[in-house]
C-alpha cells in the first residue's frame, strides 16, 4: 500500500525502548530489521528515531530517581518525556541504546539518517542532581555569591544568599531573574543533552546519513507560537538538517499560517532547507474534537511546507493505532488500515512529486524582513505577565499572522544571531529582557540605515531582568525618540488620530504605557479624559533608518495600517502586497537557479488573480502563463510557477 500510494520515505524507531530493550541489558531489534528490510525490498527510505524519550517499565523501577523530579513535584511512571535528561542513570542507558540501536542499522542502505529523542523539552526538571548543576553553572558564571545577590536583587525578602552551601532548591524560588535564570539553564540541558546524543550517533553513521531533532512549538492543542522550553537556534547547531513536527487546525479553521510559521522557524534555525517530521494527515487531538480536512486540504498543506522550504513532508502516524493515549490521532489510513479518501489524496501528491519534484526540493528564500525574537523575554514575561489573557507568543503570533495575510515573508533571528544587519526590517515583540549589548547593537543598526518595530515592553530590564533605573524604554530611549514613567493596563482604551481607522476598531488593550515624545512623530495619542495627553504609538528618524514603537496591545485594524506604514516605510512594499489573504503567495529559487512562485487558496471560494512576473510554467498542468495573465485558484486550490527565464 506505501508503494501504491508513492510513499518514498519512513522515520521509525522512537518511542520503541520497551520493544528493543526488553529487560536490562537484553536487546532484540527483530522488529526494526523486519521494517527496514521491507522498506528496503520495496525502495523506501528510512529515518531511524532514537528510542529515548520514553523509558521502559523495568527502568523506572530500578531507577526510581530516573522519573524527573520537577518544580511541581515527582513525575511517576506511564507518560512520555517524564524522565531527568540530566540523571546519570538515564544517560547511561541512553547511550547504551543508541548505541547499539545505531550500530546495528548503520550499514543497512535502506537507512538514510536518524532522528535524536523525540520533541525533546526539560520537562521542568528540577531534580538534586540538576540543583547542583545549576549552581556550579551559577558559580561558573558569577563567580561569588555577592555578585549573583547584586544582580538578582536577592536581598529583597531576606533572600540573600551568603555561601554556595545555603543554595536554596528551586521549587521555592519567587524571584524572577533567579528563576528566569533557572529556565535559561534549563534550556541548555536541552541543547547539551541533544548534542551528546547527536555526537553518539555520529560515531557510527555512514558520511552519506544525517542527523536531525523534530523540534516542536509552544502547544495550544495545535503548534502556536515560540517554544519556551528550547533554545532552537543553539540545539539546532548539533544538527546536519533541521526538523519540525507542525499540526494546526482544519476545515474552515485551514489559514497556512501555523504552516507557514513553523516553516519560517525551522529554516531560520539554520538558515536552509528542513524537514517536517511530523503533520497531520487526517484528525489530531481527542475522540470528541475530530477535524476531518476537506478534499483538496492535504494538497494544499504539504505545498504549502515545500513553499517555506522543506525538503520533506512526513505525516503521523501510518495508519492509525488501535489502543492507548493517541488512538484517535489519525494516520492516513483510519483504524480499518484500508484505502480512503485521504489515502488517494497522499498519493496525487506524491505522483505530482515524483514528476516535479526536483523543482520543487532545495528551495532558496531571501527574505528583508525578520522576527527578533528572545526565549529570555518570553520567560520575563511568564513572571511578570502584561496581561491577564495574553503573552508573549500572543504578541509574536498577532505580528506574524498580519504580515501572513499581507503576503510579507519573514525569516526568524534572536539576539545571538550574527546575521541581524541582512535585513531591512526587524519586527521585534517585547524585548522586556535583553543586554545593553543587545540594545546598543541595535541602535546602531538603525543609526546605518535599518528600519526596526518594537512593541511595548521592550528595553525594561537588562539580561537578568533587572530593571533599568532610567526613564523607559532604557538604552532605546534616543533612537525612539520618546520616554515614559507610567502605564496602566485598561481593559480598551480609544486611540485618536489613526490612519482613519473607524472608532469601533481604533482602540489599543491589556497594557497602555504613557509615552512623551521628544524627538518622534506621534502615529496615536489615547482618547481618553485623562490620559489623552499620551502618546501609544510612535515613529522616530534615528541616523539613517527609522523606529516605530507601538506602547500597547493593537487591534486587528490598528496592527495592519501600522504594519502597512511600516512596511512602506522600508521600501518593502511591492506586487505580493496587492494580493491579501486567502491568497497567499511564497517565492523562491530551486536548485535550477529557476524563480519559483507558489499561489495557494486558502478558502473554499474560487479565487483570481493577476500575474505580475515573467512569463512561466505550470509546473503541475505545463501551461504557459504570461506576464499580466488572470489565473483562476480553485477552492482550497494552489498553482506552482516556475519562471521560463
Amino acid at each position: 500500500m506505501m508503494k501504491e500510494c508513492s510513499i518514498n520515505v519512513v522515520r521509525i524507531g522512537e518511542s520503541t525502548w520497551a520493544v528493543l530493550e526488553p529487560h536490562d541489558g537484553q536487546f532484540d531489534f527483530t522488529d526494526i530489521d523486519k521494517v527496514i528490510d521491507a522498506m528496503g525490498k520495496a525502495g523506501i527510505k528510512v529515518i531511524v528515531g532514537t528510542p529515548t524519550y520514553a523509558i521502559p517499565a523495568w527502568m523506572a523501577k530500578a531507577h526510581p530517581d530516573i522519573l524527573a523530579t520537577t518544580l511541581y513535584g515527582k513525575n511517576q511512571y506511564g507518560g512520555r518525556q517524564n524522565m531527568d535528561i540530566a540523571n546519570k542513570w538515564f544517560r547511561f542507558y541512553a547511550e547504551r541504546v543508541v548505541r547499539k540501536l545505531i550500530a546495528h542499522v548503520k550499514d543497512n542502505p535502506a537507512v538514510i539518517g536518524y532522528q535524536a529523542d523525540n520533541e525533546t523539552k526539560h520537562y521542568n526538571v528540577a531534580s538534586d542532581t540538576v540543583q547542583a548543576m545549576f549552581v556550579q553553572y551559577l558559580k561558573n558564571k558569577f563567580k561569588t555569591v555577592e555578585n549573583i545577590n547584586n544582580a538578582f536583587g536577592l536581598n529583597y525578602w531576606s533572600n540573600s544568599i551568603t555561601s554556595w552551601e545555603d543554595f536554596p532548591p528551586m521549587s521555592g524560588n519567587i524571584n524572577a531573574s533567579l528563576g528566569a535564570e533557572f529556565s535559561k539553564f534549563q534550556r541548555k540541558l536541552v541543547t547539551d543533552y541533544l548534542a551528546w546524543q547527536a555526537s553518539i550517533i555520529n560515531e557510527y553513521r555512514r558520511p552519506d546519513q544525517f542527523v536531525t531533532q523534530n523540534f516542536d512549538l509552544e502547544w495550544r492543542g495545535y503548534s502556536f507560537g515560540i517554544q519556551p522550553d528550547v533554545d532552537h537556534f543553539a540545539a539546532a547547531k548539533a544538527f546536519d538538517i533541521a526538523g519540525i513536527d507542525i499540526y494546526h487546525p482544519t476545515e474552515d479553521e485551514l489559514t497556512g499560517i501555523e504552516i507557514s510559521f513553523g516553516g519560517d522557524v525551522a529554516r531560520s534555525m539554520k538558515r536552509n532547507n528542513y524537514l517536517v517530521m511530523e503533520t497531520q494527515a487526517q484528525s489530531i487531538n481527542n475522540s470528541f474534537s475530530q477535524q476531518l480536512p476537506y478534499p483538496g486540504q492535504l494538497r494544499l498543506q504539504a505545498y504549502s511546507h515545500l513553499a517555506s522550504g522543506a525538503n520533506m513532508v512526513s505525516y503521523w502516524p501510518w495508519h492509525s493505532i488501535h489502543n492507548s493515549y493517541e488512538t484517535y490521532w489519525k494516520g492516513i489510513l483510519s483504524h480499518d488500515m484500508e484505502p480512503n479518501p485521504t489515502y488517494y489524496e497522499v498519493q496525487k501528491i506524491a505522483n505530482e512529486w515524483k514528476q516535479a519534484g526536483g523543482h520543487l526540493v532545495n528551495l532558496k528564500k531571501k527574505n528583508k524582513v525578520a522576527f527578533l525574537v528572545s526565549n529570555e523575554s518570553l520567560t520575563a514575561l511568564n513572571w511578570f505577565p502584561f496581561s491577564r489573557q495574553l503573552n508573549y507568543n500572543d504578541i509574536v503570533r498577532q505580528l506574524y499572522d498580519a504580515l501572513y495575510n499581507m503576503n510579507v515573508s519573514c525569516d526568524f533571528v534572536n539576539t545571538s544571531s550574527d546575521n541581524i544587519e541582512d535585513y531591512s526590517l526587524l519586527i521585534v515583540p517585547p524585548l522586556y529582557a535583553v543586554a545593553d549589548s543587545v540594545l546598543m547593537r541595535l541602535n546602531e543598526y538603525v543609526k546605518r540605515g535599518g528600519h526596526i518595530l518594537y512593541a511595548f515592553k521592550s528595553g525594561v530590564s537588562n539580561e537578568n531582568n533587572q530593571v533599568r533605573s532610567s526613564r523607559m524604554p532604557g538604552l532605546l530611549r534616543e533612537a525612539c525618540g520618546f520616554y515614559y514613567q507610567q502605564f496602566t493596563n485598561a481593559e480598551k482604551l480609544q486611540l485618536k488620530d489613526t490612519f482613519n481607522i473607524p472608532a469601533g476598531e481604533n482602540y489599543v488593550t491589556d497594557c497602555e504605557e504613557f509615552l512623551v515624545p521628544e524627538t518622534a512623530k506621534v502615529l496615536a495619542w489615547y482618547d481618553h479624559e485623562y490620559w489623552n495627553k499620551y502618546a501609544a504609538i510612535t515613529e522616530n528618524n534615528f541616523g539613517k533608518g527609522v523606529v516605530t514603537y507601538f506602547g500597547a496591545v493593537l487591534s486587528k485594524a490598528v496592527m495592519r495600517q501600522l504594519l502597512i506604514r511600516v512596511i512602506k516605510g522600508a521600501g518593502l512594499w511591492g506586487t505580493d502586497q496587492q494580493i491579501n489573504f486567502p491568497i497567499i503567495v511564497k517565492h523562491g529559487i530551486n536548485q535550477y537557479a529557476k524563480t519559483i512562485h507558489y499561489y495557494f487558496n486558502y478558502s473554499d471560494k474560487p479565487q483570481t488573480f493577476i500575474y505580475p512576473y515573467h512569463p512561466c510554467i505550470n509546473l503541475l498542468t505545463k501551461q504557459t502563463i504570461s506576464t499580466g495573465q488572470r489565473v483562476t485558484l480553485e477552492p482550497w486550490g494552489l498553482v506552482v510557477l516556475e519562471e521560463d527565464e
